[in-house]
């Protein structure tokens, strides 16, 4: 009875999936506008999908640590450890897995118009 009881708890932790995290950090009013800053750490584990999205404003992007993108076309890019990215308003971007086995880590700043959803999937 013990050694079912232990594999089914080696089955359950071999079979644990690691989530996307988002955390915010820092939200503020930019003076003088009808736009907020929002400060965003982000974690997406090997084998989970980033959506295609745009924003209603400008996103900062600064990777803390790379990873491997599996892209719809079926090919991969890496995105490297320290690369910058700024991706423009209602430009849609992303719709990529990631692949290999490092997360990837980024510490997200967006620069968007107050009252609207930070994300908006895309087909």
């Amino acid at each position: 009875m013990l050694r079912i009881a232990v594999l089914l708890l080696l089955a359950a932790a071999t079979t644990a999936h690691a989530e996307i995290v988002r955390k915010e950090l820092k939200r503020a009013d930019v003076a003088g506008t009808d736009m907020e800053a929002i400060e965003v750490y982000l974690e997406v584990p090997p084998g989970e999908s980033l959506p295609r999205h745009t924003h209603h404003g400008e996103e900062i992007v600064y990777v803390i640590q790379g990873a491997t993108l599996l892209l719809p076309d079926g090919s991969q890019r890496e995105l490297p450890t320290g690369a910058g990215v700024i991706n423009q308003r209602g430009v849609p971007h992303a719709g990529f897995k990631i692949g290999g086995d490092k997360t990837l880590k980024l510490i997200n700043v967006f620069v968007v118009d107050k009252g609207k959803p930070l994300t908006e999937v895309v087909q």
